[in-house]
């Protein structure tokens, strides 16, 4: 075990014990003990706000005790335009204007200063290496230890269907690579190999994860979505169970792991050989290589899928949930990629406000059902 794992239980170890205090006692309360159980399994249950804040969500958000919040560096949060967003200034701005609304900013989901530049090792990479950098700096001095992002330059998340009709006339978005078949070739950047990108990867993790040893932040790398080859021309690499063993193989330390989205580990491999997603929370969780959980669902494969409901897709969700317990995963976990329901707007597709409280009760209640039948 490496001297900076053995501090960091050490760490961990010593403030298991201590609450938090004041208005922002989410933790606190997530983990007290209800009925002989831990409350949420001692997870940290959390909503994505990659809009900023959503006065409806939010409310909603307290009133479901569900106090963690997953997003961005907003700048215009903290009414700090003309500053960077990886600055103390602007993470603590943000961070309070959270804190106004009474919930927790706990993970940086799509950190800035991690682009193109870096994925694909283009010139300029190296600053935006450096302003990564100076994130994690900043997000520790400021208690924030999470950082989820991912390694697909040029095209992100990607879907063909935004707004295709699921159970009771919900709308899910969906995925067909006979959609895209036929779509140009990305030729801007030259011909891209999955080699250069798993090289990129190695020169980025070498930069950043002596430094996020150092300020003990947990880099969380999600899967590609879709788990595809390519897309027009452009590689992606994180796309299988195998390609994590090697993420993790490629820099070991506790502070190098994952994003376990469910729904993009169930879609990787087709429809004969697909990835039976208890058994991987168990080996990476066993690793100590979960630092957030996308919890959520699909039908289909890596080539043809769509999101579904949590009760309704390929996953035995109660399975994957009572992995998480076993081995012992405290850390935050959201609902994701909701379908749109009726009354609500799909302006932003997957994250719909109805689908999201639908999304929390079934996992809140799983999360009873696992703790109750361990006490």
């Amino acid at each position: 075990m490496s001297s900076d794992r053995r501090r960091f239980l050490k760490k961990a170890s010593g403030l298991a014990g201590i609450g938090l205090t004041g208005p922002l006692s989410f933790s606190a309360r997530q983990v007290a003990q209800t009925e002989g159980y831990l409350r949420d399994l001692g997870m940290k249950l959390c909503l994505a706000y990659f809009w900023g804040i959503e006065e409806q969500k939010t409310a909603l958000a307290r009133q479901m005790d569900v106090l963690g919040a997953v997003g961005g560096i907003n700048p215009g949060m903290a009414g700090l335009n003309q500053q960077k967003p990886w600055s103390r200034e602007v993470i603590k701005g943000v961070k309070k204007a959270w804190e106004k609304e009474g919930l927790a900013l706990t993970v940086i989901e799509g950190p800035p200063s991690l682009g193109t530049k870096t994925k694909l090792g283009l010139q300029g990479r190296d600053e935006e290496i450096s302003n990564f950098i100076t994130l994690m700096k900043n997000l520790s001095l400021e208690g924030i230890d999470t950082i989820c992002y991912n390694w697909m330059p040029v095209i992100s998340w990607a879907r063909t269907v935004m707004d295709r009709p699921g159970r009771g006339g919900a709308l899910v978005s969906a995925f067909d690579v006979e959609d895209i078949r036929d779509k140009p070739r990305i030729t801007t950047y030259g011909e891209l190999t999955h080699d250069q990108m798993w090289e990129n990867l190695q020169y980025f993790l070498d930069a950043v994860v002596p430094e996020a040893e150092k300020y003990e932040i947990k880099l969380a790398l999600h899967p590609d979505d879709p788990p595809v080859s390519h897309i027009q021309g452009i590689p992606r690499i994180m796309t299988s169970v195998d390609a994590f063993k090697r993420l993790l193989d490629m820099y070991p330390s506790f502070f190098n792991g994952i994003t376990f989205c469910q729904g993009s580990f169930a879609s990787m491999g087709d429809l004969s050989s697909g990835v039976d997603i208890p058994a991987a929370i168990r080996y990476f969780g066993n690793k100590h290589s979960i630092h957030f959980v996308h919890f959520r669902d699909v039908k289909g494969d890596k080539n043809n899928f769509e999101e579904t409901f949590h009760d309704e897709g390929k996953t035995d969700m109660y399975a994957a949930m009572k992995a998480l317990y076993d081995i012992k995963f405290k850390g935050p976990i959201r609902p994701d990629h909701v379908p749109t329901m009726a009354g609500d707007s799909n302006e932003k597709p997957g994250y719909s406000t109805i689908g999201t409280l639908y999304a929390i009760g079934y996992i809140r209640g799983l999360m009873e059902g696992v703790g109750k039948s361990h006490v």
